[in-house]
């Protein structure tokens, strides 16, 4: 058993900062890095790519990446796990296979997690009779199956296990928990059990911290953000893990930011409901009972972690197709800029009902005076604002005719309009989400290894 493993954060999303997998690889020792490419959307959106090209449906930057790292992981045993295999990781592999040949290495070892894209099995598991209601509203998938783009069960950390045990050296998956890519190394490298409920917690609270990438290392912080050095530069974070669950959040010497008690307890904060119940497939991991501290520049302990038996349920992530929506903006400057903006939004909407359009819903938000607070914004006189529009039907010709109400409003609606620009908005679909629970006997992973 090694005395500490080190796990670097990549990436946090499908679209993050494209140098960071190679300055984590590069700036210092690592053990493991994990890349998190999925949000709850990306799958229907990769779907969508898969439909068209079936070639197609993982995140491509992932491959981009791989031109740069490879020749570092190889170099320095360095190994790879991350859900940037989307809705086909056997194609992702293949094209990272094809990147290897290209640079001429050999003998690496790709593992695939496959299982958890259960959309064409919605129709088979609902007449056997799984429900899957929605989480929040009680509905059954059963009512929105024939809409559905994506549908795929968040699976845990095990199934990342069993293909390191088999020698993977890069691990692709599909829907996979955030967390579960940096627990994995921890349960194989440490060969925690599957019931040691403590030290599992304690590796998801550290999947938790490197998910989102930099937001533990001064991104996004509320604290005192100007004093953050060399933010162009940021370092992601590194998690420093131990056998018996402890760990340290660190970073690159050399790189912006800052990891500090207050840098990480933001981000342990982050998109969390009950704080002593934070359920995976893997474990509940029990937030309140977490002790942080500084302990040297960029390096904060993490101890005492608890948690509780897993739950008998996957979280099911479906999205379906629900209508249409479009947005427009026009700018209206001063002086009364946001007497003009409101005038011009009354003469729009009665516009739209004199049309006898149908709408769901019709929202306007005031850029400058309301448009992230609300109702509660402080008053102001604002020099400009945006006035933002949009709307959304499942009438498509009425979505459609609304971007031809927007323009006019420029000749024949209050003065000083400007900051139309990009020609009319044009209707997109709306993926509306659809979150729900299944048993784990359903669900048996694949695992696939195979060496370039």
């Amino acid at each position: 058993m090694k005395q500490s493993i080190r796990i670097a954060s990549g990436q946090g999303f499908w679209g993050d900062l494209l140098s960071a997998p190679l300055a984590q690889v590069t700036k210092g020792p690592i053990d493991y890095l994990m890349m998190d490419y999925l949000a709850e959307v990306t799958m229907s959106i990769m779907q969508k790519q898969k439909l068209k090209n079936p070639a197609l449906g993982y995140a491509k930057d992932l491959v981009e990446t791989c031109e740069q790292i490879l020749p570092h992981l190889v170099k320095n045993k360095i190994k790879l796990i991350t859900n940037g295999g989307g809705v086909n990781p056997l194609a992702a592999r293949d094209a990272i296979f094809a990147v290897a040949r290209k640079l001429g290495i050999k003998g690496l070892k790709i593992g695939v997690v496959l299982g958890d894209n259960i959309l064409d099995s919605v129709d088979a598991l609902v007449e056997q009779g799984h429900v899957m209601k929605h989480m929040e509203t009680g509905e059954a998938i059963a009512t929105v199956k024939d809409k559905l783009l994506s549908a795929n069960v968040y699976l845990g950390a095990f199934p990342i296990v069993e293909a390191l045990k088999q020698g993977a050296d890069i691990v692709l998956t599909g829907r996979t928990t955030d967390t579960g890519l940096t627990l994995a190394p921890m349960i194989h490298e440490f060969g925690w059990a599957a019931d040691d409920w403590n030290k599992l917690s304690a590796g998801t609270v550290a999947g938790h911290i490197n998910e989102c990438g930099a937001q533990a290392s001064g991104g996004n912080f509320l604290g005192d953000w100007r004093s953050l050095p060399d933010m162009a530069n940021v370092g992601f974070p590194i998690i420093e893990a131990f056998p018996d669950g402890s760990f340290i959040v660190t970073k690159h010497e050399n790189t912006g930011g800052r990891v500090s008690r207050e840098t990480v307890s933001e981000q342990l904060l982050y998109e969390i409901g009950n704080p002593a119940e934070y359920i995976t497939p893997d474990c509940v991991a029990d937030f309140t009972s977490i002790k942080i501290e500084d302990v040297g520049e960029n390096r904060v302990r993490v101890y005492d972690i608890t948690g509780k038996p897993a739950t008998p349920f996957l979280k099911v992530s479906a999205s379906y197709a629900d209508g249409f929506i479009a947005f427009g903006t026009l700018t209206y400057s001063a002086p009364d800029a946001l007497d003009k903006a409101q005038f011009a939004d009354r003469i729009l909407r009665e516009r739209l009902q004199n049309l006898g359009l149908q709408f769901e819903e019709v929202r306007t938000e005031f850029v400058g005076m309301n448009a992230c607070h609300g109702g509660i914004a402080a008053p102001i006189v604002p020099n400009e604002v945006m006035m933002r529009v949009g709307v959304r039907s499942r009438d498509y010709k009425s979505v459609e005719r609304f971007g031809k109400e927007l323009a006019p409003l420029i000749l024949t609606g209050p003065p000083s309009a400007t900051g139309f620009a990009g020609g009319r908005p044009k209707p997109s679909e709306v993926v509306a989400y659809f979150p729900a629970l299944i048993s784990k006997t359903v669900i048996t992973p694949e695992i696939i290894v195979e060496e370039v």
